[in-house]
């Protein structure tokens, strides 16, 4: 039916609900606000009830099926709100999306969250079953270049102005953490008295920021420094960063250790690949201590990490967010 980008969703929503949404994408903050908006307007539809699953490894995929099949004696309308936080459903969640697909309606909506999709999994049938019957929003990074306009953007919506430095300095403090930006900008809405944010304002109001940076936090571990990791990890829990800002920071790390891996086997040198160069010590230094295999299962942490996060039972999240932080480190335990 559609394949569109978050800006578009707005508009697309207006001209009618479709009976399956799929969000794909990496960036918290966007998956999160995407689905508010689907939320929201299936509830202006009169979709009154809410089935929330969970797709984790040994999930009943017969429960999709079932939830589709069973409706309230007083909600006539339905919203089945699947997360995939592996991303591929296997052989049984194929035929069973498959399926669904196959008999989607009006009276109930499919709304399918998971990590962003590679180029296979765009094009597998499961996919092409769901997309044909509705809308797949893709949501992409926002790349350094990109950052100081979406900010921009942000400031806007939230009634603010703001000098192009001013702007800058913000994006260079957030350094692509959307999730991040968001809040500042949400900070800027009480402190800002300017009718245009100046640079000096902005240098202000990210000063008063967490003394315990989440970066710092990233760079402590890359070095091996696991007692100053988690004193910063404390540190930032103490102080009210919340548990998504911190695990966005460490899983957008090991994505990047895993290609830095496969891009250094190639050959390429480090300062390509690694731009800050005080950096690049410590990345090359983590790339040589941690093994491809233990950063793809640090990755799979970090989802089971997520899922904690939205509510799942498994672990507490900040526990799960230690022992991801002394992984980083080189430590297998406390």
């Amino acid at each position: 039916m559609a394949r569109i980008n978050p800006r578009q969703l707005p508009q697309n929503l207006r001209q009618g609900l479709a009976p399956i949404y799929v969000v794909t994408g990496d960036e918290p903050l966007l998956v999160q606000e995407c689905c508010d908006s689907i939320r929201e307007t299936a509830r202006k539809h009169g979709f009154n009830e809410r089935d929330l699953l969970h797709g984790e490894h040994n999930f009943d995929w017969g429960q999709l099926l079932s939830a589709a099949g069973s409706m309230s004696l007083f909600a006539d309308k339905k919203v089945i709100e699947l997360r995939l936080p592996g991303g591929k459903p296997g052989d049984k969640g194929s035929k069973a999306l498959q399926e669904f697909a196959s008999m989607a309606n009006d009276d109930t909506l499919l709304l399918l969250v998971l990590p962003r999709l590679d180029r296979s999994q765009l094009n597998s049938k499961w996919v092409k079953a769901l997309e044909a019957k509705g809308v797949l929003v893709q949501i992409w990074p926002v790349d350094a270049a990109e950052m100081p306009r979406w900010i921009h953007q942000r400031l806007r919506s939230a009634g603010l102005e703001a000098e192009p430095e001013a702007i800058q300095i913000l994006a260079e403090r957030v350094e692509g953490n959307l999730l991040a930006a968001s809040q500042e900008i949400e900070k800027l809405k009480l402190l800002a008295s300017d009718s245009v944010i100046t640079a000096d304002t902005m240098n202000n109001a990210v000063a008063s920021s967490a003394r315990y940076d989440v970066f710092g936090l990233i760079d402590k571990a890359l070095a091996a420094d696991a007692a100053g990791a988690v004193r910063t990890l404390q540190g930032l829990r103490a102080e009210g960063v919340e548990a998504p800002v911190v695990l966005w920071a460490i899983a957008r790390e090991i994505r990047s250790l895993i290609d830095i891996q496969k891009k250094l086997d190639e050959g390429q040198p480090i300062n390509r690949l690694v731009r800050i160069q005080k950096r690049q010590p410590a990345v090359q230094a983590a790339c040589r201590r941690l093994h491809p295999r233990h950063l793809e299962n640090f990755l799979l942490r970090a989802r089971a990490v997520d899922n904690a996060i939205k509510g799942g039972k498994e672990m507490d999240p900040w526990a799960g967010l230690l022992e991801l932080t002394l992984n980083l480190s080189g430590k297998r335990s406390i």
